[in-house]
């Protein structure tokens, strides 16, 4: 389940808290709605409801929309409740579908359902895009829309009228006030409208069959590949909480909402409002845990080699979340299923020969995006954790001596980078 689906940037909470999907039930069939990423609605007329496993559900859905067999593997069924009330169906990507098997795929109602996903989270900046990758992705949304960009038209009308359609929101912010007002609609588009439009003039045309027009697929797939530079692209969110930084003459700290993102390849955790990455860890470099203390919040705990100013230490985060024990739950099996390597089997029925790059397999890993102030780059800084020292040398808090991990939960075989520090005998416990 994803708690978060309420700030995906389609229907607002008060919207969604009111769906169902169940909307008659009678002594034999039920009318059963499933909502696709982009809101769109597949009515399903069940028999006998409460007998229906949800590989037959699934099934239903696959028929109705016509999608070939690899869709059993690339979308799951996600019970959604974003007021923790009556939930709601929703079918979308499956969290566990490798990313190098997506760009395989060539059937383009597959890759439609796959986009349509994909850029939802990047306008509501659930994906948060530095702004050079959100009017690259912005260009693609373009061309899928509008067409084959044509010199000569007013394309930056077009564009203006529609911004939020192509770019986060946090980005389409214009001038307010008086100056703003007397802007006419013919005047030179701002920053984010320019950037757009030359990135829109870029978007290739040559189709993979050679001619001068590349199908709606080609675009699919590239704003795919474009979205696997993002580290956690395909994650489950999941609401929670850290503690601020103690700031000010009376050290005043806080909480600030945060979304824990998990995947086949580690956690990030991301700053709601500020829609940048506060951490991000492979599971190689973590420990973890939950807890769930009497009368209080259960915790989400993260341990993780740091350093302050300059002293190695290591450091645990805390992050306060009702579904603590999920997040662990599914940390815990992502590892299990990167620990089995995946066997080569045929292609699917959905995929074909790789004759054209831009269907060719994404590496397994790809590189990092490593731009000066990135927003998917780590922020510690902005986190408040409790730090151990190497030579038993107290930073800010010591708890009671040890000599293996604070938890006993981390990636095992040998291929973690993770590593104890190591207190001194003499160290005073706290």
């Amino acid at each position: 389940m994803d708690g978060t689906e309420g700030s995906t940037g389609q229907p607002g909470l008060a919207e969604r808290s009111h769906r169902s999907s169940v909307s008659s039930v009678g002594a034999r069939a039920a009318d059963v709605l499933v909502y696709l990423a982009d809101d769109t609605v597949v009515p399903l007329a069940v028999e006998n409801l409460p007998s229906l496993s949800a590989h037959e559900l699934h099934r239903a859905v696959r028929e109705v929309l016509q999608l070939p067999d690899i869709a059993l593997d690339v979308f799951a069924l996600w019970l959604v409740s974003p007021l923790l009330d009556e939930p709601f169906l929703q079918f979308r990507r499956n969290v566990f579908f490798p990313k190098r098997r997506e760009l395989q795929i060539r059937d383009e109602e597959v890759l439609r359902l796959l986009y349509e996903e994909a850029k939802g989270n990047v306008l509501a900046a659930r994906y948060p895009c530095d702004v050079e990758d959100c009017e690259a992705l912005g260009a693609l949304v373009c061309r899928v829309q509008l067409g084959p960009y044509q010199p000569g038209q007013p394309a930056a009308c077009a564009l203006r009228e529609k911004l939020d359609s192509f770019l986060p929101a946090h980005l389409c912010k214009r001038g307010q006030g008086l100056f703003a007002a007397l802007r006419g609609r013919g005047t030179r588009a701002g920053p984010g409208e320019q950037g757009l439009l030359n990135a829109y003039r870029q978007v290739q045309e040559v189709g993979s069959d050679g001619g001068c027009e590349a199908a709606l697929g080609t675009h699919y797939r590239a704003y795919l590949f474009k979205c696997h530079e993002l580290p956690f692209y395909g994650c489950a969110f999941f609401h929670g909480e850290v503690d601020k930084p103690a700031q000010g003459f009376l050290h005043r700290g806080g909480r600030k909402p945060v979304s824990v993102a998990i995947s086949l390849e580690g956690v990030h955790v991301i700053d709601n409002r500020e829609k940048h990455v506060l951490l991000g860890l492979r599971f190689q470099e973590l420990s973890w845990d939950h807890t769930s203390p009497e009368e209080e919040e259960p915790i989400l705990w993260l341990e993780f080699d740091g350093d302050s100013e300059g002293t190695p230490v290591n450091k645990l985060l805390k992050i306060y979340s009702k579904q603590a024990e999920l997040m662990s739950s599914l940390i815990e099996y992502c590892i299990e299923l990167s620990q089995v390597a995946e066997p080569a089997g045929p292609q699917d029925s959905a995929t074909g020969p790789s004759s054209d790059p831009s269907s060719s397999p994404a590496p397994v890993q790809r590189p990092k995006l490593r731009r000066q102030g990135s927003v998917v780059s780590s922020r510690i800084q902005h986190l408040s954790t409790i730090d151990y020292v190497e030579d038993g040398k107290g930073i800010r808090r010591v708890k009671p001596k040890r000599t293996t991990s604070f938890f006993s939960r981390q990636l095992s075989l040998g291929q973690g980078s993770y590593t104890v520090v190591q207190p001194s005998d003499s160290l005073e416990q706290g």
